[in-house]
């Protein structure tokens, strides 16, 4: 996996958001103060009380010793302070980054309503698909399309990492994209908008042993419970006779949600158990009867991260679902975000979890119950013009709206094969 497409997927990874508490001093009178307190924030919640074997009380006098004289120089320092734990998932969030994280774990954002994949070969960045009904889609901008510019800065010389900085701002501000498409080039002068994001979609897929429920869940948000349990009941009373839920992709997301999807599709049993900085054991169960009974099969590949394998595991150790695909991405550690004093952050590892059957996938990942190569669906998806061999999505929002699964994908169809033996 690319590294670009690692650090889209430690963006939206599992994120506990919690709830502010009104600063009692401005950064501007004491940045020495939110040093510390993002220290002492790590020092009560981070998971490895080892802390990667630094001398962590050492840190702090070190620090503390320095003067800072602007909210710049005080999140450099913070910035500095949690680079030796070697956490990709724990960092420092200014006070503008905090709001995209708040918004995307909400399923709300404000944008043109662009996902866009950064070819590996070219740095160029290619339309991955607009919005429906969004400002790039209603202007024409379409799949395969090239963004040539943002605001007169060309694409390859910006970070992908920090692509949001450049397409989101504030509601009916506006924003200008140099888009190439074929060989014509165009100027689009776009205005933001406040969008909202469908948490996942579902169609019902007519085969020759009966309806099946296809449900493809492209990112975790506050609001992919509430959708999920629509689309059950939905699928239900259409009288489908198994199911196939697509978590290929998904980076992850909200993890209280993954736990709430995971005991619509079980009987009372064991989900996840969460493991804190002290050792504790907190398990999350089921309790309530299941939505549906029907055959289930889940699909996976390399990009299913965190609260996807949260979810992928619950149902494949309890024996709920059959797994299908290839080995998941192996994030097994769950973050919260802690407010400083001035509004900005920090993302901090605060626990680990264990699967149903006690196992740690973190850097492991879930092993498919059937592998089948993903090499077959990127085959597919090329001769449809994805170009997804070399490309890492990057988004104004969390992720891509569900499209129409090509005829080639063999990992839907082997679900479907497996399915048919149970459904007849």
């Amino acid at each position: 996996m690319q590294k670009s497409k690692l650090a889209w997927i430690a963006l939206i990874s599992s994120v506990t958001i919690l709830g502010y508490i009104q600063p009692v001093h401005t950064l501007e009178d004491s940045p020495k103060a939110l040093v510390d307190q993002a220290w002492q924030i790590v020092h009560r919640q981070y998971v490895d009380r080892d802390f990667n074997q630094i001398d962590w009380q050492a840190v702090r006098q070190d620090y503390l010793k320095r003067s800072y004289s602007s909210p710049q120089q005080a999140y450099i320092a913070v910035q500095e302070m949690l680079k030796p734990l070697e956490d990709p998932y724990t960092r420092f969030l200014p006070p503008n980054n905090i709001k995209d994280l708040v918004d995307k774990v909400s399923g709300e954002f404000i944008g043109v309503g662009l996902t866009v994949g950064v070819n590996a070969l070219s740095d160029e960045w290619v339309v991955v698909e607009p919005l429906p009904g969004s400002p790039a889609a209603e202007q024409g901008i379409k799949r395969g399309d090239v963004v040539v510019s943002i605001n007169g800065t060309r694409t390859p010389n910006i970070d992908p990492r920090k692509a949001s900085q450049f397409i989101i701002g504030p509601v009916g501000s506006k924003v200008t994209l140099s888009v190439r498409s074929g060989s014509k080039t165009t100027d689009y002068e776009l205005v933001r908008e406040q969008l909202d994001l469908n948490p996942l979609t579902f169609k019902v897929l007519e085969t020759a042993a009966g309806k099946v429920g296809y449900i493809q869940v492209p990112v975790f948000t506050t609001k992919s419970p509430k959708a999920m349990r629509a689309a059950i009941e939905t699928l239900e009373a259409q009288q489908v006779k198994g199911y196939v839920l697509d978590l290929r992709g998904n980076p992850g997301g909200v993890f209280e949600a993954s736990v709430e999807m995971a005991r619509m599709w079980l009987r009372p049993n064991r989900l996840i158990s969460l493991v804190d900085q002290r050792g504790e054991i907190e398990r999350h169960e089921t309790t309530q009867k299941e939505l549906t009974a029907a055959p289930l099969k889940v699909l996976v590949d390399g990009e299913s991260a965190s609260a996807s394998e949260v979810l992928a595991a619950a149902l494949q150790d309890n024996q709920r679902a059959t797994v299908i695909g290839t080995q998941t991405f192996g994030k097994g550690v769950i973050q919260s975000l802690e407010a400083l004093e001035d509004g900005s952050g920090i993302v901090i590892t605060v626990a680990k979890y264990l699967t149903p059957k006690g196992q740690d996938i973190n850097k492991i990942g879930i092993t498919p119950d059937l592998v089948v190569s993903a090499a077959d669906r990127k085959s597919a998806e090329q001769s449809e013009s994805r170009q997804s061999e070399n490309i890492a999505r990057i988004s104004d929002r969390p992720s891509a709206i569900a499209t129409q699964q090509p005829r080639a994908d063999q990992q839907l169809q082997r679900a479907l094969k497996e399915l048919a033996q149970q459904m007849r």
